[in-house]
């Protein structure tokens, strides 16, 4: 008989490319969304494919894990984005800078104003990023 086969596993390096491969997109939408006054939304889709992207270049194993990490970076990605997104509005309108603003911001509020800038669509492109997330990294 023939050994099983051994299952690659993810390493430091594809750990770290995933983390930069997610905040280098979380920052490029927080820019984007400052640029143009707007939510961009419509970003968290693309950020579901980045981070398939980067599970696949990181030579990730397929599977449940893969998909859970997969959906987990592109939930986290949004989280990030949008606090920060809130933070930089918010922060120059009192006179901080957006990183001070974003340590500053409590979750609550964060959640309250999330809740007062995100409309229906805004959370329908969460949501279908999420569902890309799911097909895309399993």
């Amino acid at each position: 008989m023939s050994p099983a086969p051994v299952r690659p596993r993810a390493g430091a390096m594809s750990w770290l490319l995933l983390v930069l491969g997610a905040g280098g997109f979380a920052a490029v939408w927080i820019l984007l969304a400052l640029a143009t006054n707007r939510q961009c939304s419509w970003m968290a889709v693309v950020g579901a494919l980045d981070i398939a992207w980067m599970l696949r270049l990181g030579q990730w194993p397929r599977g449940r894990g893969r998909l859970a990490i997969g959906v987990l970076a592109t939930a986290l990605v949004v989280v990030a984005a949008n606090w920060f997104i809130t933070a930089a509005q918010l922060g120059g309108m009192l006179g901080y800078d957006p990183l001070m603003s974003a340590l500053r911001l409590g979750p609550n509020l964060a959640w309250t104003l999330a809740q007062l800038v995100n409309s229906a669509a805004d959370l329908a492109w969460i949501a279908l990023a999420l569902l890309v997330a799911v097909f895309t990294t399993r």
